[in-house]
């Protein structure tokens, strides 16, 4: 078994397809087909995982592994997370490229340099990737990652940058405004004395 040093997920491994060990596996990969080509996956214990057959089917990919040859063997498999270690990744990014997991630590701040917290995880349950900041002191936090939230990332520098309102941590005073004036105000009758 295989101890990774700095472990990177790369997909996670659900339910089975067919009757021949083939799985339904969602990957974290730019090119989902490309899960392959990384070589050896392990999971959380250091147990290899080898791909054998990999194609696309809708929004994962089934993958056939080296020793699962049968439907009950891929049950057991159900939820099973595969990371490789990060010297496995190709090191030749551009500029403006990163990898999810070099978010991690990062802090988030908003163009004026206020502080939201630390990048302390990101998820991606099927609407789109998340990140999670925490603060001490205070509950952890899920905004979206998407160029609205979170407009610049600068993993030199060693923060992102979000934008409050659209990460959803702040309101929207004029939304606020006019959201009090359909509600209440101006001869509709549901005035407070």
């Amino acid at each position: 078994m295989a101890k990774l040093n700095d472990p990177v997920q790369l997909a996670v491994i659900g339910a089975a397809h067919g009757t021949r060990g083939e799985l339904r596996v969602k990957t974290f990969t730019g090119d989902p087909m490309a899960l392959g080509d990384y070589g050896m996956l392990y999971d959380v214990t250091g147990r290899p995982f080898e791909v054998l057959d990999i194609r696309p089917a809708k929004t994962v990919v089934v993958v056939r592994f080296r020793g699962v040859n049968d439907r009950n063997m891929a049950e057991a498999l159900n939820g099973t997370t595969l990371f490789i270690d990060r010297s496995q990744l190709p090191q030749d990014l551009d500029e403006d490229e990163y990898y999810h997991s070099d978010l991690i630590g990062l802090e988030a701040v908003d163009a004026a340099g206020n502080q939201y917290g630390k990048v302390s995880a990101m998820f991606d349950f099927g609407g789109g990737d998340l990140i999670e900041l925490t603060m001490p002191g205070r509950r952890p936090m899920l905004i979206p990652f998407t160029q609205v939230a979170v407009p610049h990332v600068d993993v030199k520098a060693g923060h992102i940058v979000i934008d409050p309102v659209a990460a959803g941590l702040v309101s929207d005073e004029n939304e606020d405004e006019e959201r009090r004036r359909q509600l209440g105000g101006e001869g509709s009758g549901n005035e407070k004395p």
